[in-house]
């Protein structure tokens, strides 16, 4: 995308809170009459961003741009864009038409204007017959209409929505998804959307920005961040996802799941380490036969109203999720099939551990802020600069803290077929991460082991 055909441009923006880094680093070029909706999961980022192009916070580094002007230290009410939050901030002393007139009476419009724009705005949002009316009278969705009508009143060039949608039923919600669509279309303005909801996502956004412990993950269309999730998290957390460890055998021939598949993919090399996805609608699940490639047990079965959600234990050791709309019972004996367009390649992130430490003595080495016994100093002398590394299945977890070198705090959780693949936040602030088949909840306290055998040393000055 090229800047000129921006109206919003975020570049290297940056935001910290003490010691904390809440967004880090982050980049985003908007279009005009774009539909973009910042996704991910709480504490992710993303309302600090919304708010940092709003104004109600100030960048810690960077400049953010609205259509070429710099106004990273600009003021909220100087800014061409007005906010729609989640608690709809109505003034419960004034009525419909009053609470919409507001920005328009400080701004000193003729009597005329006001009622003309109010009005029009009004007939936007299908409330037209509500002039009169008291906000508190009002529902939840009629009170998010006139959030939204109080919003575009003032024709800003950029409408912001903090999650305006995450108060209402389920019903409601579903409705106004498709009401804010057409008012986008029939406003024609620039609308940025925070959500955690990847359904409202996928539904609303022209482009969507996955977002994870304030960085950028993935940009792309709706269509592009379902199918070709670039890391395991966004395809984790964008809908229902078997994720598997594979093996990129050669261009269009890869292993996971105990088994070789045809595939589409190409230029990952030979023999490598990839992580596969495949969506629980892409696989065939029928009677066992020869067209199948992997065979299994049906170890649960949910009606989820459009189809049956089923759980497959197969032969060989793996379990995998199938949406379907035939039923197939617990217990049954079943075949899978997945055809090689339905199978998306990722590179792996990391394949280990790996942290910069040093060499305390013979038998130490210091990383994540403790020493720890090791095998495999090779002579090196004491304050030695070396990279370390330790495999995920090396790490082990302590449910009592005391136990553990080093404590942590479980912060994601990836099952991947056969087992679980965890991030561990470190007290010393640093990620590390562990394949386990105990079961964990997110925000579990830890204790942290490594045995000295499992320390692999790098001396950073003769091996690199």
């Amino acid at each position: 995308m090229q800047k000129s055909d921006c109206i919003i441009s975020v570049e290297h923006v940056s935001k910290h809170f003490g010691e904390k880094t809440v967004l880090d680093d982050v980049n985003l070029y908007v279009r005009k009459g774009e539909f973009v909706t910042i996704l991910g999961p709480s504490g992710c980022g993303k309302t600090t961003l919304l708010r940092l192009i709003a104004g109600f916070q100030t960048a810690s580094e960077g400049v953010i741009t609205i259509s070429g002007k710099d106004i990273t230290q600009t003021p909220p009410h100087l800014r061409p864009v007005n906010t729609v939050f989640q608690k709809y901030a109505l003034f419960p002393h004034l009525n419909v038409f009053n609470n919409i007139a507001f920005g328009l009476k400080l701004k000193k419009m003729p009597a005329a204007t006001i009622e003309k724009k109010v009005t029009q705005a009004l007939r936007m949002v299908g409330m037209t017959d509500y002039e009169d009316r008291h906000v508190d009278s009002l529902s939840g969705g009629q009170q998010q209409r006139v959030a939204i009508a109080r919003a575009i009143v003032n024709e800003p060039e950029v409408l912001l929505l903090d999650e305006p949608l995450a108060a209402l039923d389920l019903k409601m919600r579903k409705d106004m998804q498709m009401e804010l669509k057409e008012m986008h279309k029939n406003l024609g303005i620039t609308f940025v959307y925070v959500t955690h909801d990847q359904e409202e996502a996928l539904t609303l956004s022209d482009t969507i920005v996955v977002m994870s412990e304030g960085k950028i993950q993935q940009i792309g269309t709706p269509i592009d961040i379902y199918n070709e999730p670039i890391n395991s998290f966004v395809a984790d957390f964008i809908g229902e996802s078997n994720i598997l460890n594979g093996w990129m055998i050669k261009d269009k021939l890869v292993s996971f799941a105990g088994h070789e598949f045809e595939c589409v993919d190409k230029g990952f090399g030979e023999n490598a380490k990839v992580d596969v996805v495949v969506r629980p609608e892409d696989i065939y699940i029928f009677d066992p036969s020869e067209a199948a490639q992997l065979t299994g047990t049906v170890t649960s079965s949910i009606f989820k109203g459009v189809h049956y959600e089923m759980l497959v234990q197969t032969k060989e050791g793996y379990e995998l999720m199938v949406q379907d709309y035939h039923c197939f019972e617990v217990g049954h004996e079943v075949g899978l099939l997945v055809k090689p367009f339905d199978i998306h390649v990722m590179k792996k992130e990391r394949t280990c551990n790996t942290f910069e430490g040093k060499v305390t003595d013979e038998n130490h080495v210091e990383f994540l802020g403790c020493s720890f016994e090791c095998s495999d100093t090779k002579g090196l002398a004491p304050d030695t600069p070396v990279t370390v590394e330790v495999d995920f299945d090396n790490v082990v977890l302590e449910d009592n803290e005391e136990d553990g070198k080093l404590t942590g705090e479980v912060k994601f959780i990836l099952y991947k077929g056969n087992h679980y693949h965890l991030t561990v936040l470190t007290d010393w602030d640093e990620n590390i991460f562990v394949n386990t088949n105990d079961v964990w909840d997110d925000g579990d306290r830890v204790g942290i082991t490594i045995a000295p055998d499992a320390i692999r040393v790098i001396n950073q000055l003769v091996d690199k």
